[in-house]
């Protein structure tokens, strides 16, 4: 993983979980990544891994059992895209809308974008599969 200098490595951190569970490879209800392995993973210390699964516990997105290891919520997906979403339309969409407006770009043309864009990811994500 390749962290940025402009935000704190323990929220880049959270954000990689969080791309994890949107990306469906951590699932609800599933073990993940123990502190000392997701350290080891991105060359980070686990102190700092720590911070980060604590927040992601205070947020309920994953969950300690004691002896066993950590494991996402059972609502975390939603959870998740729900503060994504919100965050979304604050900070970037009014930036994305002053762009559409001054380019002058109609919806058709955003939603034939959009379609080749959606259209891309799944011919990718059957390549690998």
């Amino acid at each position: 993983m390749e962290f940025r200098d402009n935000k704190a490595i323990y929220l880049q951190i959270i954000d990689y979980v969080f791309e994890q569970i949107l990306l469906g490879k951590w699932c609800a209800n599933e073990k993940i990544s123990s502190v000392r392995d997701l350290a080891a993973q991105l060359e980070v210390n686990p102190n700092t891994v720590a911070r980060s699964y604590e927040m992601l516990q205070n947020q309920e997105v994953i969950q300690n059992k004691r002896g066993i290891g950590f494991f996402v919520c059972a609502n975390a997906l939603e959870k998740i895209r729900n503060q994504r979403r919100e965050e979304f339309k604050i900070r970037e969409l009014p930036e994305i809308f002053r762009s559409i407006y001054l380019l002058g770009i109609d919806f058709d043309q955003l939603k034939e974008a959009y379609h080749d864009f959606i259209n891309t990811i799944n011919l990718q994500e059957n390549e690998n599969k």
